[in-house]
């Protein structure tokens, strides 16, 4: 079964707690601090894999999680960090986020994008320990995953793409020219996934595409047609397949009008691009009177049959001139939207409760225990120099209000805390 889009909810793993552990030492009656810190939680990484030819896989399994890295232990013992998931994708894959943003066009195998980090993992308070700090009796928590929702399109990567009305012989004409074999019958049909196929004509190679057929109002959603229009806009050039069978309502002049304005409908470059109008069904009386209307109309058309194989040679030429005359550098090279990590946070007033957000606050108070005076102290110092205390100054908070992070809850206090050198929360 062929996929091509897909919706699918990933979470990055979930970061290790760092431990509290000590040896005793003379002189140093807590110990000596030895608190492994705990490992950071898998990415969510997605890959172009030449081996994946559907999203399938997604549809049945959309929800994906990475591996969480393990808790530190005593002895200075560090936690695992966890395993990424790595999610392989179709060459030519496009990947956006839940607004649509597209933030990776994997257009070639081996094209990574890391969507989402894995949570840090937390220090142990071997780590925590400075010149200020020489015996903490805390450590922090490991950091929770981000989780959300992201779509896969898949765009498939060809040379040539063949376009036309349903039943205009696409499939024929495929299975002809590679080893492509789409399902073929002597009545009606239409495909319902593209097929690909490798030509080969005296040397000269190129990759074809079979479209499924397309039907006037494609473009806004008409039949199964503007599914698969997507797939046109990686072709660098198109053969324009008509039917002049008796059975097909429209003329030839008529489909090849119906048929580009439905691609300069989806995308205006479509317009532009290099094409080769065919006539299928050669051996049809009706091709040939089709190719003259075509004529007067100014267009010079080439005349082919999938079931005799006329035609079918000068046709791929033709297509194998255009393919080769394409400028190809900077195809096929897709891109990565590299966007900063939002390290920041927001500040709102809800039911009398300031309530902040954000990993850097969030990072700032993520200790086992705050009931400790040093451990609540060191929060205090992260908070102002992330500047949330200053933030909620400004905003309008009064000592004695209370203030949210995460599912901490305490009282503001309008003071300045004291910036600690030794401490390298980022």
């Amino acid at each position: 079964m062929f996929v091509d889009e897909v919706r699918v909810h990933l979470r990055s793993g979930d970061g290790g707690a760092g431990i509290t552990a000590f040896v005793k030492a003379r002189g140093r009656p807590r110990g000596k601090p030895l608190g492994g810190s705990g490992g950071h939680g898998g990415d969510v990484v997605v890959e172009a894999d030449s081996s994946v030819s559907t999203l399938l896989d997604y549809q049945r399994r959309p929800h994906r999680k990475a591996e969480p890295g393990t808790h530190g232990k005593g002895d200075l013992q560090h936690g695992r960090r966890g395993d990424d998931l790595v999610l392989p994708v179709p060459p030519g894959t496009v990947v956006r986020d839940a607004t649509g943003t597209v933030i990776a066009d994997l257009a070639a195998p081996g094209q990574r994008v890391v969507v989402l980090k894995g949570g840090r993992g937390g220090q142990g308070n071997a780590g925590l320990a400075g010149p200020g700090r020489l015996s903490p009796n805390y450590s922090e928590q490991g950091e929770y995953g981000a989780a959300a929702d992201f779509v896969f399109e898949l765009k498939v990567v060809a040379d040539a793409a063949i376009i036309g009305f349903p039943n205009a012989g696409k499939s024929t004409l495929i299975s002809r020219v590679s080893a492509a074999r789409p399902k073929i019958a002597d009545y009606p049909f239409t495909t319902t996934t593209p097929n690909l196929g490798v030509v080969d004509i005296d040397g000269r190679r190129f990759v074809l595409a079979d479209i499924p057929g397309l039907i006037e109002g494609a473009a806004e959603g008409k039949g199964l047609g503007h599914v698969f229009l997507r797939h046109v806009e990686r072709c660098r050039a198109l053969i324009i397949l008509l039917d002049p069978s008796p059975l097909q309502d429209l003329s030839c002049v008529r489909q090849l009008g119906v048929l580009r304005d439905e691609l300069r409908r989806h995308d205006p470059a479509l317009a532009d691009r290099p094409s080769v109008v065919a006539v299928g069904k050669g051996d049809l009386a009706e091709a040939n009177i089709a190719a003259e209307a075509l004529r007067a109309a100014g267009i010079e058309p080439l005349v082919v049959s999938g079931v005799t194989g006329a035609g079918i040679d000068e046709l791929m030429h033709a297509v194998a001139d255009l393919v080769g005359r394409i400028d190809r550098r900077g195809e096929g090279e897709g891109f990565i939207l590299h966007r900063p990590i939002d390290d920041g946070f927001e500040i709102e007033r809800v039911e009398g409760r300031w309530i902040v957000s954000g990993r850097r606050a969030e990072r700032a108070v993520a200790f086992d225990d705050l009931t400790k005076p040093e451990a609540a102290d060191l929060a205090a110092r992260r908070l102002t120099r992330a500047g949330v205390d200053a933030e909620l100054r400004r905003r309008g908070a009064v000592p004695g209000d209370e203030v949210q992070i995460g599912t901490i809850v305490f009282e503001f206090r309008d003071e300045t805390a004291e910036l600690d050198e030794d401490d390298d929360f980022d």
